[in-house]
Order: structure tokens, then C-alpha cells, then sequence
């Protein structure tokens, strides 16, 4: 995947993301494993490996990342490649990029990290095995989720799988549901459309594809969707 010239950063993530992900003192105090799982409730390791059982094992083809996320899931990835293997992990940000760096064991030519937008990939269509959306959507303004999560079934292969990862609106006893609600209203402005609808629901109308599985955590709360491109 080839890098764009220049690339701005978008005004909404600015605005309300730049504690988390944009300021280099953020990178460093966000970036703990157990920050990562305090946020995620105890689930980070049990949603990493959830992913890591979709993929083989070694991981080979071609498989696309859609943002540099926190924590040890992208070294993981590394560790599972086969030597035939490539990983591909973009970002908006070149700061996240830069940060994924230091935690790879390098050089690997099978590891490339390319600053791209998610909503406007790079790279011809099918081009990869698989894609890997790591909780992405919810921090997404509804536009912009569409048209990502849309660029991520355009590069993958027909027959190839998009794995996506994500808040999920949880069961209506589930203890922490009015925690998690707050902290969306306070930090996360667009994660609520997670619990108003299907992940489904902001693909492109007439997208033909198959739900090879859907699995819930954590009373619901969080969700793994597996999805095939039929064409």
C-alpha cells in the first residue's frame, strides 16, 4: 500500500480526540496494558485472542489493519506471520504509527506501517486476504464509518474475510451498562450508534456478503463479527 503525499488530520478527530491519540503525551500515558484493559473491562487479552483464532496459524497472505491500535495485538499479529505472510497497518496518524514501531521487532519486511486514511484506502481492489477492524466504528462520525467500512470489503478478495471487532449493546441487566453509557457521552460522542444498530447496518446497500459468525462478550457488551465478500 502506498503512502499519500499528504494527509491531513481530520477535524473531528482533532476536536475530540486529540487527548487520546493525537498528543505525543497521550500516546505515552494511554498506551499501558492495563489502562487498555481497564477501559475494556478486564476483556482486552480475551478480545485480542479472539481475533487471533479467526486468522491461521501461521498467518499467511495478505492481511489489512485499519488503525494502529493500542497495546500488544499488533506484535501478536507480528508473531503469528508466516514467512509468507504480510501485515499491513494503517493509521491517520503517523504518531500511532511511529508508536506501533517501537513495539515490532524489526526490520520485518512482512510488517508494513503506512499513514492512510481508513476511509479512503490506497490500494487497488481485492487486494487483501483479510481485514482486521479493531473497535475503529465507534470512534467514527457516521459518514466517515461508512464509507471505512466500505473501503475495507472493496480491497478484500472475493472469498476473503473482513473481521471486525467493536462495542455491542449489552444485555439490559448487564451491571455496567449505565457506566459504559457515560463514558460514551463523556469521550465517545459516536459509540451509541454501536448500540443502536447491526455493524451490518452501515455496510453499502447491495454489498453481497455472507455473516460467517457472530459472537458476543462480556454480557454483550463487546462483539466479534466475521463477515465473507461473496463477489
Amino acid at each position: 500500500m502506498a503512502a499519500p503525499a499528504l494527509l491531513e488530520t481530520p477535524a473531528y478527530l482533532r476536536k475530540i480526540y486529540w487527548w487520546a491519540y493525537e498528543h505525543p503525551l497521550a500516546v505515552k500515558f494511554w498506551d499501558r496494558d492495563f489502562l487498555i484493559n481497564f477501559i475494556l473491562l478486564g476483556n482486552y487479552t480475551r478480545l485480542g485472542d479472539a481475533v487471533l483464532e479467526e486468522f491461521p496459524k501461521p498467518l499467511t497472505g495478505t492481511t489489512l489493519m485499519t488503525s494502529a491500535a493500542y497495546g500488544k495485538l499488533i506484535p501478536r499479529l507480528q508473531q503469528q506471520l508466516g514467512e509468507d505472510g504480510r501485515l499491513d497497518v494503517i493509521d491517520i496518524l503517523n504518531i500511532q504509527l511511529e508508536n506501533i514501531r517501537r513495539k515490532l521487532q524489526q526490520p520485518d519486511p512482512r510488517v508494513s506501517l503506512v499513514q492512510c486514511n481508513a476511509a479512503a484506502l490506497n490500494c487497488p481492489d481485492a487486494s487483501y486476504d483479510r481485514v482486521l477492524v479493531f473497535f475503529l466504528p465507534h470512534e467514527l462520525p457516521d459518514d466517515v464509518r461508512r464509507a471505512s467500512m466500505a473501503e475495507a470489503f472493496r480491497v478484500v478478495k472475493p472469498g476473503g474475510q473482513v473481521v471486525m471487532v467493536e462495542f455491542h449493546n449489552p444485555k439490559w441487566w448487564h451491571p455496567l451498562r449505565m457506566y459504559q453509557r457515560l463514558v460514551f457521552l463523556l469521550f465517545e460522542p459516536f459509540a451509541t450508534d454501536m448500540w443502536r444498530h447491526q455493524l451490518t447496518h452501515f455496510l453499502p446497500e447491495g454489498l453481497e456478503y455472507t455473516v460467517n459468525s457472530k459472537t458476543t462478550y462480556f454480557g454483550g457488551l463487546y462483539q466479534k463479527l466475521v463477515l465473507t465478500r461473496d463477489k
